[in-house]
């Protein structure tokens, strides 16, 4: 084009006359020729336009004019786009120059190719920024557009490149910004405005002069998302763009922008004050500026900050309207849709920026609130929410300008709504407002603490708001709580007072809120919220108790969140009462008590009393012995009395029991107080003796032995005289009343024989000899509590020697037999009453034989099965042995139970349960005895017990060693046989009790506490040797016959069903199995099994020690920690239990424990998953399974970055630290044991045992997902993942799966799967193992049973295509095909070189039908992959896969390969492409497979290489169709197809290929081959039947290859040679005629001697095809010639012997089952009938004796009726003739064979009629009969006779009932009848 450069440079007087010229070629111009013309001119006469020069410009006007209308209606004209673009970016163009420039660019857009729209489009784009605001508009438009057209539905990487080209610059921004604008875009209806979110301005831009149809708009927005996705820009730029698209009206757009958002933005930073600030402007905050400043204007802000605020929004608000009312309303932007606004408000929450961008978030929030739109729902949640998520978010700084604001405004739109819960917006707006009030309150406290209306306002609402509603009230008045802490007291008190109220309320609500805030907004100490938690106790809801009781007892619960924050010191129990007698002062009442109601409900009074009692130990422990103040006298005169109403009748069993045992705990601490108290009420303490409660009547029997404390003695003795004499008294007492009797006796005694004077010695022989007997008489429970008032009074003295008749005597003498039978008795309890009392009996007592018989009783019990009863054993003996943690005061003054009680059955330290105490005053006195009674129990639990052969005493003497050990552990005695004790409970560890075992654990943690440092290092070493299985060997145990070995169970049963548990029963088995051996086992499995409780034993024990042990166990941590790894998932639960114990003890942070050992514990359990034991491989494999998760497998970075960021944060890693650290990491520390672990989930997964397999499954799921991310280059890094599918992908295709066991096969392929999905590109080094290792699973793991029916499937009627068909199908849809889809996914040009050759091999070497079809169909995928790539190997793929077609018997295989070989062939060399082509065509000619394999080829050729096989027709085409008449079906059935598909018009074809065709048919009649023979012949007549005459020109060479087959020997199918000879003849006899007159003779001469043979098919052919001769020439000699001929071989047929004349199918049948060489007498008559026709008259004539025998014999009844038939057509063709003959002249030889036939011959074919059966063979007879009577009818009537048939014609005529035979025989009687009327 010209430059506007040139243009100025020339003069204008010159511009003007080229621009003439222009003008006068364009209007010369054709329209086809315009865009060249164009190119030049249009650039030119634009760039003129910068002449100053009117007349230039003119001119240029006027040609731009004529452009105009040349192009307008011709879109095909293409303008210069390129050059006027150029023009358009010249820095030095004028500016009108550029207008008219861009408007020819935008018309020059419309008229160009897609694909260079798509590339310019970018390139416009990338000016923007650089050209005026009117054309950028349009510039955005065409970009749009084009974007619309082009890339709606994709977009290609170049263009998408280009785009990227413009990120980041000033270009962009505009472009995202119109973007924006079209997105938003929606059609508006006429006179609707502008659309939401866009001012009318904007619309414009977006739309221009014309509004966009709906279709148009739908691509360009989904065009713009996939150009931003392409542009790959930041996510905070997109995201409103995005946004904005998931708002859109279009679904396409909505679902594409959400997909995007996900995908491309989901990483947006939503706190970027950028960002936020579009957003802001997306919502359109100014709406809530005006009912800002109204609201502003109306509040009432006594503060500086809401004088401030309310100032401040004003003036914003001022400014704003009046700016507004400044903007141009066509500039003014529309708020965006609901929809929109609804996505803004969820995001708005979720920021922390967009929560303080003050003043829009308030604006927002009032928009939402009062805005004109605020009745819409999506607004309304979009209100709640954003309040919600601001006043979350917001900055304290911010939140104290907006809150009150937001307060006020919530409590007026609370205000506007009724309570009533008929509007659902109403119900919503409600919902939100109070739930920001709750958030409000978090927040801001300060707005709240200063009084309690709000308070006052929730609470009510809970009251009277609805239901539904009460939730949302209930949470905010939670949240309001917290701001009423630290609040001054004044409202507090009025708070106390509203909680006090609400307590009560009806509604639960109201009370849980009420005991929440007492809860939490008052500490401990705090008596009146204290009073609440105790009214709250006795709720019905069991929330609000379980509250109430939290806020009582914190400590006891501490699993409750409250409490961590609660203060925990208690009131003083003074004020608590001080307040409890305030609220309900009835308590000071001291009437009767008991006869009156409660005062407080029976639930409230028990937590109250446990409250109370608290404080009261509090008070004690804090100032020891208290000294006796008027201030404490009342406390403790005030808690009497409210348990003294708690005593009421009204009161439940349980707040008695509570009540009493309050009272003593009372007296306990205050003795003197108490006592004084109670002594002036006895009889009130007396009448609880016969309570109903069992332990109220013990609690009411001590409180009276504290009340004796204060009687003198003489009362003492007479309330013991009472007592004796209610129990001795004629009148029996009811058990409760004998039961509180004496318990009362026993403490009431006991107490007076601490004092002196003790009471009167008869007294006290009197009380002996009634509890005594009482005892003896008694049953077990009243003589247990005999027994236990006797052991009470031996706490305090030895008990005298019992005055009798006979003398003196001991107690324990008088009952011992009695005893004896009470502990051999089933009565437990009474049991442990008696063996506790004879304890508290011996306690004091000198004589040793009285300490026999008491040992001897206890002893006794070593065989009992009743723990409690052990327990209370090893208590009795522990006061036997002395210096127990009790005093005799404890027992008889306190709640005290018993040791057992108190130390939780010898599992809790008692020291911690009872008071400081020293019982070794009374036991120094009692030394000596004490000393042999210790003797004796050492040598009873040592000698006898602990190595018993008997469990059940081995369990006894663990637990009295425990007793004695835990009671009496600071014993010297105790203190010497520490290393015996140990060894003991060492020993016990293994033991299979439960109780045993665990009681022995404990010991050993008790001797770890009493012993020194080398005790207790030596403990240690034993517990861990015995953990690690290397303690030393454990005393040996003598087994006798009823020694138990295992538990009930553990082996089964006997032959007999007996149980075999015992030594005697497991060494029968062995007996009665003929295997004395056997026995060893057994005790071999039982030791195992020891060994195995020993170390859950020690395990307990450890657990217990290892806090205490500390640093001493660091050095067996190396040991220890893999074991304890390993039996955490031991198969038995309990050592599970008891090695969780050891770790929780041993280990503070579980994870640095295990990453530190984890190379240990990896080792150990790859060790142990080939154990021999069962639990051991199970257990280490589900160990396994969970220490590998999470794993990585280069550890070595990611802690040189822990390392590195302690360094940054200023945390310093010591040296130890950092080399721990980095022995956890070591680099290989997962990769190492990868392939042994892969090892180990397989030989588990294949394990003998089923627990050992599902653990093995465990571990082979968790080791798969390890690999599998290890293995991804998106979750690993590429080095990391590259170096694990070296270790694991090898092994996998190795052995995994090609192992034997299902199980394992299955896990392979799919974990494979798993590795090629995530692996990608990582893969592509193991593609040749990877591939080859699944082509040959595809058969190796087919299901073998398919292989069995293939076998079969001939025998059941399957085909065998179908069946291949089926199992290749099952074989696609297996895994192994879907990893070899991902692997030509990942396969490159590199892998080939390893690939191909593997894939060669495979194809010599695989085996099975699904591998071979793999290869074939991978080499195909491979191919159509690579492309080009595959050319170096394409030689050897042809030379493997082309042979394996042809000699392939599988049809699926051979389709296959056939289809990889055309797959290859496309990208062969020419000369191998020739020469394949070549070869496959030789196949047509080879045996039938060959032929198969030619046909496959040659149709895979054709789909697949269409384009190479065009240059091949000439040598494929011939093939095809001449293989097409093969004999064999199938291949026949493929070339016909394969015709079909290649051929357009078969005519035409055969035409264009003729002469190749003729050549390939001669060759193959010179074949030795008679099927090539027979297909070559066939394939001649096909030739005629389609080309006809257009053959003539290949007549010669293909007659001449027929006339040669004629003579010689017959072979099957050489009858396709004589049809071949008559088509040929048919279609080309004029051509032979002209060429040789003679070939005519020349042929009928072949072909007559051919009809000569005696084979029967060959011979009917013959005579086919001299029919077919004789008719083609027409030569009048053949009649002559042949006729002769065909008159002897017609008088040598033989007729059937039966007479008749059967039908057609009869017929055949005959044919049949006759002779090979009968003369085919139907084909003679065709014969004869094709002479007659082309026949001279007189030679008919001279002949006519002859035809009418011939016609006679044909006719008689012994020929079937296709012979009858060929006769009648010989009978009508010489009727015609004769026809012809009569017409001119009748002499006499044509009248005597017009007679003859007439007379002699139609007699015979009326008689045909008469013997025809069905309608059908009416036709030939009845029409050759009409045509001789009509001939007959020329005759003269001179000579006509009748004919004799009438007659019979007449009868059939009658007869038949067909209409169509009925009509011909009337047509012959009608003709008969007018020649004789």
């Amino acid at each position: 084009m010209a430059e506007p450069s040139s243009a100025t440079a020339k003069s204008d007087a010159e511009i003007e006359e080229i621009l003439d010229r222009m003008l006068t070629r364009l209007a010369l111009c054709d329209d086809p020729k315009l865009g060249a013309l164009l190119t030049k001119l249009l650039p030119y006469s634009i760039a003129s336009l910068s002449s100053q020069s009117l007349a230039v410009r003119k001119k240029v006007i006027e040609i731009l004019g004529h452009v105009n209308k040349r192009v307008k209606h011709q879109p095909e004209i293409v303008l210069p786009l390129s050059e006027l673009w150029q023009m358009y970016i010249e820095d030095n163009a004028a500016p009108m120059v550029k207008n008219f420039c861009i408007v020819y660019i935008e018309m020059a857009f419309d008229r160009i190719h897609l694909k260079e729209k798509e590339n310019m489009a970018p390139v416009l784009v990338a000016w923007i920024s650089k050209v005026r605001s009117q054309h950028q508009e349009i510039i955005l438009r065409i970009a749009a557009k084009v974007i619309g057209e082009c890339h709606s539905n994709g977009i290609d990487d170049e263009v998408a490149a280009k785009y990227r080209l413009i990120s980041g610059s000033q270009d962009s921004v505009i472009f995202l910004e119109f973007c924006l604008h079209t997105i938003l875009y929606q059609p508006t209806a006429q006179g609707g405005g502008c659309p939401a979110g866009l001012s009318i301005a904007q619309s414009n831009r977006v739309t221009g002069k014309i509004p966009l149809k709906s279709d148009d708009l739908l691509m360009r927005k989904l065009g713009i998302l996939n150009i931003v996705e392409n542009m790959e820009l930041a996510s905070e730029l997109v995201y409103p763009l995005y946004l904005a698209a998931c708002a859109d009206c279009q679904e396409s757009v909505v679902k594409r922008g959400e997909e995007l958002l996900k995908k491309k933005a989901s990483g947006a930073n939503l706190d970027d004050a950028n960002l936020i600030n579009r957003l802001f402007l997306l919502f359109n905050v100014l709406e809530g500026s005006h009912y800002l400043m109204e609201l502003s204007k109306k509040l009432s802000l006594d503060v500086k900050r809401g004088v401030w605020v309310c100032k401040w929004f004003t003036e914003v608000s001022e400014k704003g309207s009046a700016g507004t009312e400044n903007i141009d309303p066509e500039s003014k932007v529309n708020p965006g849709n609901s929809g929109l606004r609804g996505r803004l408000m969820s995001i708005f929450c979720r920021s922390i920026t967009a929560a303080n961008s003050f003043p829009s978030t308030l604006q927002c929030i009032f928009g939402c609130i009062y805005g004109k739109w605020y009745h819409l729902k999506i607004e309304a949640d979009g209100n709640g929410i954003y309040s919600v998520g601001f006043q979350t978010l917001a900055r304290i700084d911010q939140l104290k300008l907006m809150g009150p604001v937001i307060l006020n405004g919530i409590l007026k739109s609370l205000d506007g709504y009724p309570t009533s819960d008929s509007d659902a917006i109403a119900r919503e707006t409600k919902t939100f407002a109070f739930q920001a009030i709750g958030l409000l309150a978090q927040r801001m406290p300060q707005l709240f603490r200063d009084k309690i209306d709000m308070a006052i306002r929730l609470f009510s609402a809970l009251k009277s708001e609805a239901q539904f509603l009460r939730p949302v009230i209930q949470e905010a008045t939670i949240s309001l709580a917290f701001a009423y802490k630290g609040t001054p007291k004044t409202v507090l008190k009025d708070l106390e007072v509203l909680l006090l109220t609400n307590s009560q309320a009806e509604e639960s609500e109201v009370r849980f809120c009420a005991v929440r805030w007492a809860t939490s907004l008052f500490d401990l100490q705090h008596c009146p919220s204290r009073f609440i938690c105790m009214l709250g106790a006795a709720d019905p809801k069991l929330d609000i108790r379980e509250m109430a009781l939290e806020g009582l007892f914190p400590v006891n619960d501490p699993g409750q969140t409250m409490s961590k924050s609660v203060d925990l010191k208690y009131p003083r129990m003074a004020d608590i009462l001080d307040y409890i007698l305030k609220q309900q002062p009835k308590l000071l009442n001291s009437a009767e008590i008991r006869e009156e109601k409660l005062l407080f409900p029976s639930q409230m009074y028990l937590p109250m009393i446990r409250f109370l009692l608290k404080c009261f130990e509090v008070d004690v422990e804090q100032s020891g012995s208290m000294e006796i103040t008027s201030e404490y006298r009342s406390s403790i005169e005030n808690i009497c009395l409210l348990l003294e109403h708690a005593m009421a009748f009204e009161g439940s069993v349980e707040l008695h029991a509570s009540a009493s045992k309050a009272l003593i705990t009372v007296g306990s601490c205050a003795r003197e107080m108490v006592a004084s108290r109670y002594s002036t009420k006895m009889s009130w303490v007396k009448q609880l003796l016969s309570h109903l409660d069992w332990d109220t009547r013990e609690s009411a029997a001590r409180l009276l032995g504290i009340v004796s404390n204060a009687l003198p003695v003489s009362e003492s003795s007479a309330l013991i005289s009472e007592l004796v004499s209610s129990i001795s008294g004629m009148h029996k007492l009811r058990f409760e009343a004998q039961h509180g009797a004496l318990c009362a006796i026993g403490y009431v005694t006991a107490d007076c024989m601490s004092r002196t004077p003790a009471i009167p010695e008869t007294l006290l022989q009197r009380t002996l000899k009634c509890l005594i007997d009482i005892f003896n008489s008694e049953t077990s429970t009243l003589a247990s509590i005999a027994m236990q008032s006797l052991g009470h009074i031996g706490l305090q003295s030895s008990l005298p020697l019992l005055v009798q008749d006979s003398g003196s005597v001991s107690v324990l003498t008088v009952l011992q037999e009695k005893l004896k039978k009470l502990l051999s008795d089933n009565d437990p309890k009474a049991i442990q009453k008696i063996v506790i009392s004879l304890g508290h009996i011996c306690f004091k007592e000198t004589s040793l034989s009285h300490l026999n018989i008491a040992l001897d009783l206890i002893f006794s019990l070593s065989r009992s099965k009743v723990e409690d009863t052990l327990f209370a054993a090893g208590e009795a003996l522990s006061f036997l042995w002395g210096s127990v943690p009790v005093t005799v005061d404890i027992i008889l003054k306190t709640n005290y139970t018993s040791l057992s009680t108190t130390s939780n059955f010898l599992t809790a330290d008692v020291s911690s349960s009872l008071p400081s105490c020293s019982s070794n005053e009374e036991t120094e006195a009692t030394e000596n005895c004490h000393i042999m009674v210790r003797d004796a129990i050492t040598r009873k639990l040592f000698d006898v017990l602990l190595y018993s052969s008997r469990k059940e005493e081995r369990c006894a003497g663990t637990v009295w060693l425990l007793s004695l050990t835990m009671y009496c552990g600071h014993h010297p005695t105790i203190q010497k046989m520490l290393p015996e004790i140990q060894e003991a409970f060492s020993h016990l560890l293994g033991e299979q009790n439960e109780l045993t075992q665990e009681l022995a654990s404990q010991g050993m943690s008790i001797v770890y506490e009493l012993g020194d440092a080398s005790m207790k290092s030596s403990l240690v070493n034993a517990l861990v040797g015995t953990l690690t299985g290397s303690g030393k060997r454990k005393r040996a145990i003598k087994l006798v016959e009823d020694s138990e070995v295992f538990q009930d169970g553990a082996m089964g049963e006997s032959l007999s069903g007996g149980k075999l548990n015992t030594y005697k029963e497991l060494c029968g088995l062995a007996n009665e199995m003929g295997q004395p051996d056997l026995i060893y086992k057994f005790m071999d499995l039982a030791n195992y099994q020891a060994s195995l409780n020993s170390k859950r034993g020690a395990a307990f024990g450890f657990s217990k020690i290892a806090k205490q042990a500390g640093d001493a166990l660091q050095p067996h941590l190396r040991l220890l920690v893999p074991r304890l790894i390993r039996y955490q998932y031991d198969p038995d639960k309990n050592v599970q239990d008891a090695m969780a114990h050891i770790w929780k003890s041993l280990v503070a942070d579980s994870k640095k424990t295990i990453d530190e050992y984890l190379d240990l514990i990896i080792g150990d359990l790859l060790t142990q998953c080939g154990s021999r034991l069962w639990r051991s491989r199970e257990a280490s494999c589900l160990a396994l399974a969970d220490i590998i998760q999470g794993r990585k497998f280069d550890q070595d970075l990611s802690m040189k970055r822990v390392i590195g960021r302690g360094r940054e944060s200023g945390v310093s890693t010591s040296l130890k630290q950092r080399v721990l650290l980095m022995n956890a990491a070591d680099p290989s520390l997962v990769g190492k044991y990868l392939k042994e672990i892969w090892i180990a989930a397989f030989r588990a997964i294949d394990d003998i045992k089923e627990t050992v397999r599902n653990s093995g499954d465990k571990l082979c799921r968790a080791i798969a997902s390890l690999t599998t991310r290890l293995c991804d280059v998106s979750l690993t890094e590429k080095s990391d993942a590259k170096q694990a599918m070296d270790i694991v992908l090898p092994f996998l295709l190795a052995e995994g799966i090609m192992s034997k066991v299902d199980n394992i096969r299955k896990a392979s392929i799919a974990m494979v799967m798993k590795l090629a999905k995530g692996a990608g590109i990582a893969i592509r080094p193991h593609l040749s193992d990877l591939v080859c290792c699944m082509l040959e699973s595809l058969s190796s793991l087919e299901d073998q049973g398919l292989n069995y029916v293939e076998l079969h499937a001939a025998n059941v009627g399957i085909k065998t295509e179908k069946l291949e068909s089926l199992r290749i199908s099952i074989a696609k849809s297996s895994p192994m095909w879907e990893t070899l889809d991902i692997c030509i996914a990942v396969v490159d040009a590199q892998a080939l070189d390893m690939l191909v050759p593997r894939l060669a091999q495979l194809v010599r070497s695989g085996v099975g039908l699904n591998t071979r079809v793999g290869v074939a169909s991978f080499i195909s995928l491979l191919i159509q992959k690579v492309g080009t790539d595959i050319k170096p190997f394409t030689s050897m793929l042809l030379k493997l896969v082309f042979p394996v077609v042809k000699e392939e018997k599988s049809g699926s295989v051979k389709r296959y390969f056939a289809s990889a070989c055309a797959v290859v062939l496309k990208y062969a060399d020419p000369a191998q492409a020739q020469k394949l082509i070549e070869e496959s065509a030789a196949l047509h000619a080879g045996d039938r497979n060959a032929q198969i394999s030619c046909a496959i080829l040659l149709k895979a050729y054709c789909s697949v290489a269409a384009d190479i096989m065009s240059g091949y027709h000439a040598t494929i085409v011939p093939v095809v169709f001449v293989s097409r008449f093969d004999d064999d079906k199938h291949v026949s059935s493929i070339f016909e197809e394969l015709w079909e598909e290649n051929t357009s018009g078969e005519q035409v074809t055969l035409q264009l290929y003729l002469q190749e065709i003729v050549s390939l048919i001669c060759e193959g009649m010179t074949s030795s081959s008679w099927a090539s023979k027979r297909k070559s012949a066939l394939a001649i007549s096909k030739l005629c039947e389609i080309l006809g005459e257009n053959l003539s020109s290949c007549h010669p060479i293909l007659l001449k290859s027929l006339m040669k087959e004629i003579p010689g020997r017959l072979w099957e199918g050489k009858e396709a040679i004589l049809h071949a000879i008559g088509d040929l003849c048919k279609s080309c006899h004029k051509a032979m005629s002209a060429e040789d007159p003679t070939t005519s003779n020349s042929i009928l001469t072949a072909v007559s001697s051919a009809c000569t043979k005696k084979v029967k098919k060959y011979r009917e052919a013959a005579f086919s095809c001299l029919e077919q001769v004789i008719n083609a020439f027409g030569n009048p000699e053949f009649f002559n010639i042949t006729f002769p001929s065909l008159l002897e071989m017609c008088n040598t047929a033989i007729p059937t012997k039966s007479g008749k004349a059967p039908f057609r199918t009869d017929a055949k049948a005959e044919s049949d089952e006759g002779e090979d060489n009968s003369v085919p007498h139907d084909k003679i008559l065709s014969c004869i009938t094709s002479c007659i026709r082309v026949a001279r008259v007189n030679n008919i004539l001279e002949q006519k004796e002859n035809l009418i025998h011939v016609l006679l014999v044909s006719l008689s009844p012994g020929f079937p009726w296709i012979v009858k038939v060929s006769a009648f057509s010989s009978i009508k063709e010489l009727c015609s003739r004769l026809h012809e003959i009569v017409d001119e002249s009748l002499d006499v030889g044509v009248t005597s064979l017009i007679y003859e036939l007439f007379h002699s011959v139609s007699p015979k074919v009326v008689e045909c009629i008469s013997t025809v059966k069905i309608a059908q063979g009416f036709t030939s007879p009845s029409e050759c009969l009409l045509e001789t009577i009509k001939l007959y009818k020329i005759l003269p009537s001179v000579q006509k006779t009748d004919g004799g048939f009438k007659d019979e014609l007449l009868h059939l005529h009658e007869i038949e009932k067909n209409e169509q035979a009925k009509s011909l025989l009337k047509a012959c009687i009608d003709e008969v009848e007018k020649e004789n009327p």
